[in-house]
């Protein structure tokens, strides 16, 4: 009777992990066994915060960032799966799931409105980095030279994409419990004093955890806007680094289509964000210029109503 194969084996035999460099020591000639050391995470036995990995080669290619891939392959088809972008979209579902159903069960008495503020400040690009850089992620990160000598390894978007791409690694090696396990420990568990200055703030980005799209749809919902929308208008550069223009638009109450701002960013999402703090800067502006406008109108009048009883006496 023939038993099913290892993780590791059929990990192996997949095309879309040979390209990438493993933890295992001299498997890949193209990086020195120096830098392998500085930036891999114990690879002796592929243990990661705790959790030791069936399938060392996910770690890797979670700790992979595309400008090393490029390198690697400088003339050729890049291989989607020579870096740790697809892992990402994995983890950030993963990541979403997890934290919904956190908050779900530790929050009962929660609406699905301030669940949903909270789930969006925890998964926020800006709040991962900050993660990431807590749990000290960007020393282990593999990188390009044009990339780590550009101080990648402290980069908020790359530490984000790279956290991201570490759950999508533990739920592919061990399921569900030690991705679930790691988000709580790391994401989730030592933001809950800030949580509930999030929901009881008037400010929303106030704290460490704020989220400027959420912010922003609160916004433009609350002045009969539709939900806004971020739209791709530019990006330029090679593919280890990319520049991503966005500009964030909304439909107002009579139809029209507005260009609230536009940001550019190493990363569609780091764009976005850029962009929604833009937009809530310039909207928060407008409200004072119209306040001011009202106050002023205001004096005009009263001043009007003084003088009118002179002339009367007159």
């Amino acid at each position: 009777m023939s038993t099913r194969p290892s993780i590791a084996e059929r990990s192996a035999k997949s095309s879309r992990l040979t390209s990438v460099p493993p933890l295992v020591e001299g498997a890949n000639p193209s990086i020195k066994p120096a830098q392998r050391a500085a930036n891999r995470p114990d690879a002796s036995d592929a243990r990661f915060y705790g959790y030791k990995f069936k399938d060392p080669s996910l770690l890797n290619l979670a700790l992979t960032h595309s400008s090393l891939a490029y390198e690697s392959n400088p003339e050729g088809i890049r291989d989607p799966g020579s870096d740790n972008e697809r892992l990402e979209f994995l983890g950030d579902a993963v990541l979403g799931m997890v934290v919904a159903e956190a908050l779900y069960q530790r929050i009962p008495a929660l609406r699905e409105g301030d669940l949903t503020r909270l789930r969006a400040s925890l998964v926020s690009s800006r709040h991962l980095a900050q993660v990431a850089q807590r749990i000290r992620l960007g020393p282990r990160l593999l990188l390009g030279r044009g990339e780590a000598h550009s101080g990648g390894h402290k980069k908020p978007a790359l530490l984000a994409n790279a956290l991201e791409a570490v759950i999508a690694a533990l739920y592919l090696d061990g399921g569900l419990a030690p991705a679930r396990n790691f988000i709580h420990r790391h994401i989730v568990d030592p933001a809950e004093t800030d949580l509930s200055g999030v929901l009881h703030s008037s400010q929303p980005l106030s704290g460490a955890i704020g989220d400027y799209k959420s912010a922003l749809q609160e916004r433009t919902q609350a002045i009969g806007h539709k939900q806004p929308q971020y739209i791709l208008t530019d990006q330029s550069g090679p593919d280890h680094q990319k520049r991503f223009r966005i500009e964030v638009r909304v439909v107002n109450p009579k139809g029209g289509v507005q260009t609230l701002a536009s940001a550019e960013g190493s990363t569609k999402k780091q764009a976005q964000q850029e962009a929604a703090r833009l937009a809530l800067v310039g909207l928060s502006a407008s409200v004072v210029q119209n306040t001011k406008g009202i106050a002023e109108a205001q004096s005009d009048a009263k001043s009007a109503q003084q003088i009118v009883p002179r002339m009367d006496h007159l």
